[in-house]
């Protein structure tokens, strides 16, 4: 970590990392080798020679403090706040009066804002035109001695003005770089004639149980240290398309936004970006960070181009549940299967198919659309891939030149999509049409109703054969029967989207 790196390191953490490893080998020597159960004791009252060593972070906090900064930004709209990239809203406000904290609350609300959303917002006087300006606080830490800093774009997004302000106060008017709003990641540069302090990513992914430490300015208050554990890797809170969080419980509140949480290395393992804080409370110990490593690829796009560059496959995907992929003859519900190809784009040029299901790209194996969906977006424009795909009972490969990701929102791949069709005993009344096999009425409770099949809908497939006419579709589900399947499949076009349905034959 440079020259923090060697102010820091797990040599002065002997009160801290080493004593947790001592107390780790400590516990899994008496688990292993007895079993006469444990009982706590008090630790006051027990013998100094069993008293358990305490964890330390003060060395930590030292070295890394100074390369955390607060993020000041100036609006004249409202900025979003930590809480709403999902959970919880205000409730502070509703302290009673006598409440031990409402006296605080009296005494600072013009620096918290009446809104209590991010720390800090308040309303200043209005400008020349009219308009109320806001200005709100939230987190940032600098990566690189010249003066580049790492905060959320929700932070930045809507802001006419930013500061970064430093540990000791200082102040530097910030130029923005670049963001990423599909990772909620923004980059900014500061001017300085000297070298700053500054941190640097992980290189490993974190462990579950590993101890983090999280500083930040929540609610304002800068430099606040908090410690806690990870809690668990790999959450999909449904922010983006591309939700890979690291989840921790170390107590992160409105202002953390932006902020970095630390290994005992002193090392970023990820940037606090959203809370779980149901009925509109505070910290609850459920907090998400964007792990280091999708923040260091994305980071290096903003500082080379100012924007991400992602790698662009033109498919409609669905993830294969357990009666698609009966329906399919697939051994395992596995992959991610192609409900349509878009009329140009890299997969339709190499030959994937409406129904191929994808196993594994370039021989990592993809357990789920989002696992794609991630998988591709990690990847660049004109980057080879070789799609392993099940197509007809058969597994073969696919070789695919990535396309650039459009930049009118189309997306790698769309969302998990449900829904279902099929005829008579299914629920479903159909009819002849232009394009294909009209809905025309869904019985209520029905296997059609249950998968959210509706009047207007287009079966174009079924049992991976395209239909026509009603007597098709019942074609289909006679021949899935014989082949002992315990599904027929269906692909269905709502609208503007294609989607497969797999329809239950033991409804």
């Amino acid at each position: 970590m440079s020259d923090l790196k060697q102010t820091f390191s797990r040599k002065s953490m002997l009160a801290g990392g080493a004593a947790l490893a001592m107390l780790g080998m400590a516990g899994g020597a008496f688990v292993g080798q007895s079993t006469t159960p444990a009982f706590a004791q008090d630790p006051l009252t027990a013998p100094e020679s069993t008293r358990q060593p305490v964890a330390d972070f003060a060395d930590l906090v030292e070295a890394v403090s100074p390369a955390v900064v607060s993020i000041q930004v100036e609006s004249r709209s409202t900025p979003r706040t930590m809480s709403n990239r999902s959970f919880g809203g205000s409730g502070l406000e509703d302290l009673p009066e006598n409440h031990p904290l409402r006296r605080f609350f009296d005494q600072f609300g013009d620096q918290f804002g009446q809104q209590f959303g991010m720390p800090g917002e308040r309303q200043t006087p209005r400008t020349p035109r009219g308009m109320p300006r806001q200005q709100s606080l939230g987190s940032g830490f600098i990566i690189s001695a010249d003066g580049y800093v790492v905060t959320n774009n929700h932070v930045v997004e809507q802001g006419d003005n930013v500061k970064v302000v430093m540990n000791d106060s200082t102040e530097y008017d910030a130029e923005l770089v670049g963001t990423d709003p599909k990772t909620d990641l923004a980059l900014l540069k500061i001017d300085v004639d000297h070298d700053l302090p500054f941190v640097n990513f992980t290189q490993d992914a974190p462990r579950v149980g590993s101890w983090v430490v999280a500083v930040g300015n929540p609610f304002g208050l800068s430099n606040t240290v908090t410690a806690g554990i990870v809690s668990a890797r790999g959450r999909d809170i449904g922010a983006g398309p591309y939700d890979d969080f690291i989840q921790i419980d170390a107590p992160v509140n409105r202002g953390n936004s932006g902020g970095p949480t630390f290994n005992l290395d002193g090392e970023v393992i990820g940037i606090n970006t959203a809370i779980f804080a149901p009925g509109g409370g505070g910290n609850v110990g459920i907090a998400f960070a964007i792990p280091a490593s999708t923040a260091v690829a994305i980071i290096e796009d903003l500082k080379q181009d100012g924007q991400v560059s992602r790698g662009w496959l033109g498919v409609q995907i669905q993830p294969v549940t357990e009666e698609i992929a009966s329906s399919l003859g697939l051994d395992q519900a596995k992959g991610a299967i192609v409900a349509e190809t878009l009329d140009t784009g890299p997969a339709g040029d190499a030959g994937l198919q409406s129904g191929d299901v994808i196993l594994s790209v370039n021989g990592q194996e993809i357990a789920d659309s989002r696992a794609l969906v991630l998988r591709i977006g990690e990847m660049k424009p004109n980057e080879d891939a070789e799609l392993e795909i099940y197509r007809d009972g058969e597994v073969m490969t696919v070789d695919v030149t990535l396309g650039a990701q459009p930049s009118d929102g189309q997306q790698v791949a769309a969302n998990d999509r449900n829904g279902g069709g099929d005829a008579g005993e299914l629920g479903l009344a159909l009819s002849s049409g232009p394009d294909g096999v009209t809905v025309a009425e869904v019985e209520p409770g029905s296997e059609g109703d249950q998968k959210g099949l509706q009047p207007g809908d287009i079966i174009l497939q079924a049992g991976g054969r395209e239909v026509s006419s009603p007597r098709d579709v019942v074609a289909a589900v006679e021949a899935a029967r014989e082949n002992g399947r315990d599904a027929v499949l269906l692909r269905v076009r709502s609208g503007e989207n294609t989607r497969f349905v797999a329809l239950s034959l033991n409804a």
